[in-house]
Order: C-alpha cells, then structure tokens, then sequence
C-alpha cells in the first residue's frame, strides 16, 4: 500500500522527517516572534499534509489532513470571511 492510499484515520503513522514547509505568515511581521502556519507534503504521499505552529509553544505540536480535507477548509473559511479565491 502507497502512503496517498492510506485511510484518514492513519495519517499520524506516516513519518514527516524530511518534509518542506512552506510559511503563511501574519501578525508580528518581521518580528523576533513572527506567527506563522507552517505547512508541509508528507514525504511519500500524494495528498496528506501537515501543519504545524512555529512559536515555541506550539513546538512538536501538528495537524494532519488529506488534500481533499484542506481544500474544503480553504473554501469554507474564504467564503466565511467573504474573501475570493
């Protein structure tokens, strides 16, 4: 079974070492504490993704979700704040 195959339920068991994160940041630009969601493809797989925090105290801390899952997210929360895509 490839990893894109796995079921939702098992997207904690894939590893992440090795995945490139992109930054979407906001809030204290250019700051020694600048807030950013960091999202990354899990190595091997064709739709699961992470996000992560970067300030400290969200370290180690992550959420997980299918492509199909994130794209739903997008949507719903652009149309929530009347934003366009």
């Amino acid at each position: 079974m490839h990893q894109e195959d796995y079921p939702m339920s098992n997207l904690y068991s894939l590893p992440v070492q090795g995945t490139q994160f992109q930054n979407f940041c906001g809030g204290n630009l250019q700051g020694e504490h600048e807030s950013c969601v960091e999202v990354g493809q899990i190595p091997g797989s064709v739709s699961s993704y992470v996000l992560r925090d970067n300030k400290p105290e969200g370290a180690g801390r992550e959420l997980r979700f299918t492509e199909v899952e994130l794209d739903d997210f997008a949507r719903g929360w652009a149309a929530k704040r009347g934003l366009t895509l």
